[in-house]
């Protein structure tokens, strides 16, 4: 299932030295995170709503 998946990578992936890689795929109702240089070693996967929360006091915490 997540090999088919659309992957998308973070805006914010491009700065520094470039090993700050991270994707996110919509999976139904849950966002899968996985590092984009090692895509096969691993997946976080955790509920849309529970990503969502987590931007959401990123971004309140850098304003």
């Amino acid at each position: 299932m997540i090999g088919r998946t659309h992957w998308r990578k973070s805006s914010y992936s491009e700065g520094g030295d470039g090993n700050t890689c991270v994707e996110i795929a919509e999976i139904g109702g849950l966002v899968a995170i996985r590092d984009s240089k090692a895509p096969f070693r691993g997946t976080l996967t955790v509920p849309a709503g529970s990503f969502t929360a987590l931007l959401q006091s990123l971004r309140a915490t850098t304003s």
